[in-house]
């Protein structure tokens, strides 16, 4: 089976992680999110996946290579300019043959058992199936309402409460027959969501909903990226840990120095060569990056710092998301869904909170910003 994974948005809700790396690219517990996604696809016996690009595309196949590392045939094709989930699809139509295949979006977290969603597309004779999931607030989302034999039976974008009549959303996984692929014009920015699928529910086409309780998470956003980590760390969804079990809920990378007045609570997870120094206190539910220094009393918990990290005596992290190569001076306190791009320097005895974000490469001094 071939997949085809949309990775072409310029993930602009993540900015500023997103400003020199496109989302699927971000760590996901220090590896690519599309690492993730292609160990998931591989476990599901797919050979080769079609990566459809567009933002800073030539750093995919830098990253990634031919994907025998994985295991599988990865090719890629970049969007000149951006044509939508469905023209995408079709953008990469040369490269498909005469089976279906399996579409992800970039930037969905999932442990969804491909298999089964084969074995429901093909037992109803669907020309596109769709993964559902529930959620609990189904006017927050467009809703996919389907007949007691599964078939979609039409599509409803933000209802109000009075309008809602069922809870399951559209998860952004689909199986496609080839000839779904006529249903979408060439070179023209054109979506499944808003275009491909109510036509076909139009057209009487077979087009089939999958309602599923597998685990999904739009990463899209800073607060649903914390999440992500939170939900891997706390077991909700089985993930591959690198490293070695330093105790229970605790991993740590290859050539770590950590104190022994150190202290770290599970779950969390360091990356290799990481400098932890004394009276430092990681808490659960937080991931260190490679080459990071956490200095003498320093504070950190759920929060996700990436690589190459630089964190001085008496900071304070909770909940928030330092990009790579972020340098913070003594006694900075970076709070409340905080997100700080890569190469930043901050000053010491600053205060970062309330969703603060601060763009790649900024320098504060000394005592500048408080909350």
């Amino acid at each position: 089976m071939k997949a085809i994974i949309l990775a072409g948005g310029q993930g602009t809700r993540l900015r500023p992680l997103t400003c020199k790396a496109p989302k699927p690219m971000l760590p996901l517990v220090n590896a690519p999110f599309l690492e993730y996604i292609f160990k998931l696809l591989k476990n599901y016996d797919v050979e080769e996946v079609i990566l459809s690009t567009s933002y800073l595309p030539g750093l995919f196949e830098r990253r990634f290579g031919d994907g025998e590392k994985y295991g599988l045939k990865l090719v890629y094709v970049e969007e000149k300019e951006p044509l939508g989930t469905a023209g995408a699809i079709k953008n990469v139509e040369e490269y498909l043959d005469d089976d279906p295949f399996v579409v992800f979006n970039g930037d969905i977290l999932t442990n969804l058992n491909i298999s089964q969603l084969f074995e429901y597309h093909r037992s109803k004779g669907a020309l596109a199936t769709l993964t559902l999931t529930s959620v609990e607030d189904p006017t927050s989302y467009g809703l996919v309402p389907i007949n007691s034999t599964g078939e979609v039976a039409g599509f409803l974008e933000k209802p109000s409460w009075d309008e809602v009549t069922t809870d399951l959303v559209n998860a952004g996984t689909y199986i496609l027959e080839p000839d779904v692929l006529n249903l979408i014009p060439m070179g023209e920015n054109y979506s499944f969501e808003r275009g491909v699928f109510p036509e076909m529910v139009e057209k009487k086409e077979k087009i089939f909903g999958f309602p599923s309780n597998a685990y999904w998470l739009d990463i899209g956003t800073p607060q649903k990226y914390l999440k992500a980590h939170r939900d891997i760390l706390g077991g909700r969804i089985e993930f591959d840990f690198k490293g070695t079990q330093l105790k229970f809920g605790v991993w740590v990378g290859k050539n770590c120095a950590i104190s022994s007045e150190a202290n770290i609570f599970g779950p969390a997870v360091l990356g290799d060569n990481c400098q932890i120094e004394a009276n430092a206190t990681i808490f659960g539910y937080t991931t260190i990056g490679n080459n990071c220094m956490i200095g003498s009393g320093v504070t950190i918990g759920e929060s996700v710092i990436f690589d190459d990290c630089r964190i001085n005596r008496s900071s304070v992290i909770k909940n928030s998301i330092l990009g790579k190569g972020v340098k913070l001076g003594a006694k900075v306190h970076v709070e409340d869904v905080a997100v700080l791009g890569e190469d930043i320097k901050i000053g010491d005895e600053n205060s970062l909170k309330r969703g603060i974000r601060i763009w790649p490469e900024t320098e504060i001094g000394k005592n500048i910003i408080k909350f």
